[in-house]
């Protein structure tokens, strides 16, 4: 099988978020990033954010997003630097095209669809915005969706302010409705022998999320049905998080019979009476049910009640921090890696899915502009003429950024 071949017009997470998917399944993805403007650093603001690992422009927050890709640099302004990158959608028989600028650039600079597919009919076209191509200068920040889509009012105690998400969800579902369209985009187009272009709205793909909420609104639902909730569940009782004696954890009981069990165990009979036999009791006794589980709970250690918990087939997790969450063994074994120059390891997220196929283990990140000039010269440019790009500001090889003493 003929190995794919990306072109991505990214920064930030959302987008460089869904390469990273296809790169892990052994794909080619070549990042392209403007040339200098004389306005700040160069390329990907993400470059330059977190902890300084190896140089000034693969910083700690870019790492993990863009291991196993190679970086280019146009300048997408010009007319030349879009014939440039006309020439390399042709030359090296690029699959995808993908970009997450404002839709109102799309245009001016050589990247919407209708030109693209002119020089590859069967491209597959995939572009991450705010809110859609019909709302062409809304930027996309994950925050700012999170806000406008609902999560924020979802997200936190009742009685505080709303509370952003802990992992950015919105650029996440973005990149994964990316992934799963262009996939979708690749079948079809082996039927038919057709690209198509894929418009993924941040806020529309957040709100497809809101499953359990958005249409309780057309049931005359109660106003404390689609508001914050803390870590309570809206309708199972009870769920939520517990103290202990050593720490926290949470208990969710998920039906009757579950709560039967929980309340013969020796520990919890006291919080039984004959109003909460049933989900629709317990609604009735919520906030005195919460008091006394924790009366309880608060007596034992996590270890002890997650003992109780299991022997009752209770569902039930003890409150893990990162590094716990790395050296649990079901996600240990799957943790993807990449590797400094000087053979350090560094351990990142595990991929969603593994497949046979995939890559546990990728390239370091790109410098900027560090592939510029071997991608020119394998889509047929001579020497001289990658030296007159660079020359022109059309294309850009990145500063001499110098390694960390």
């Amino acid at each position: 099988m003929r190995r794919r071949t990306v072109l991505s017009l990214e920064q930030a997470l959302s987008l460089p978020y869904a390469t990273l998917r296809f790169a892990q399944l052994g794909w080619r993805v070549i990042r392209i990033e403007s040339t200098p403007s004389g306005d700040g650093l160069p390329g990907d603001p993400n470059r330059y954010i977190g902890a300084q690992v190896l140089d000034d422009d693969r910083r700690s927050y870019f790492l993990a997003p863009n291991v196993g890709k190679e970086a280019i640099a146009l300048n997408l302004k010009a007319p030349e630097g879009q014939a440039v990158l006309h020439r390399l959608i042709r030359e090296l028989e690029v699959d995808v095209f993908c970009c997450n600028t404002v839709p109102r650039r799309y245009r001016p600079l050589g990247i919407d669809y209708d030109t693209l597919v002119k020089i590859k009919p069967d491209l597959i076209w995939a572009g991450i915005s705010a809110l859609g191509p019909d709302y062409p200068d809304a930027p996309g920040y994950d925050p700012v969706i999170q806000a406008m889509v609902g999560y924020m009012e979802l997200t936190g105690p009742a009685d505080g302010p709303p509370t952003l998400s802990g992992v950015p969800l919105v650029d996440l579902k973005a990149g994964d409705e990316v992934y799963a369209n262009v996939m979708l985009a690749l079948a079809e187009r082996a039927e038919t022998g057709q690209g198509s272009r894929i418009d993924v709205s941040m806020l529309q793909a957040a709100a497809s999320w809101l499953i359990t909420t958005l249409p309780l609104l057309d049931f005359n639902c109660q106003p404390n049905e689609i508001t914050r909730c803390g870590n309570e569940h809206r309708k199972f009782i009870p769920t939520n998080v517990y103290p202990t004696a050593d720490g926290f954890i949470y208990v969710a009981i998920g039906s009757d019979v579950q709560w039967k069990r929980l309340t013969e165990s020796p520990k919890f009979v006291s919080v039984a009476n004959s109003v909460r036999v049933t989900n629709a009791g317990r609604h009735q006794e919520r906030e005195a049910i919460h008091r006394d589980l924790a009366a309880v709970t608060r007596q034992y250690t996590t270890a002890a009640l997650a003992a109780d918990f299991r022997e009752a087939t209770i569902p039930h997790a003890p409150i893990h921090d990162i590094p716990a969450v790395r050296d649990m063994a079901a996600i240990a074994q799957h943790l993807t890696l990449t590797h400094l120059p000087d053979g350090r390891a560094i351990r990142m997220q595990p991929q969603a899915v593994d497949r046979a196929q995939s890559r546990q283990e990728l390239a370091f990140p790109a410098k900027y502009g560090q592939h510029t000039a071997s991608v020119l010269a394998e889509a047929g440019y001579a020497p001289a003429a990658i030296d007159d790009l660079l020359a022109r500001g059309i294309a850009a090889a990145g500063p001499a950024l110098q390694p960390r003493p």
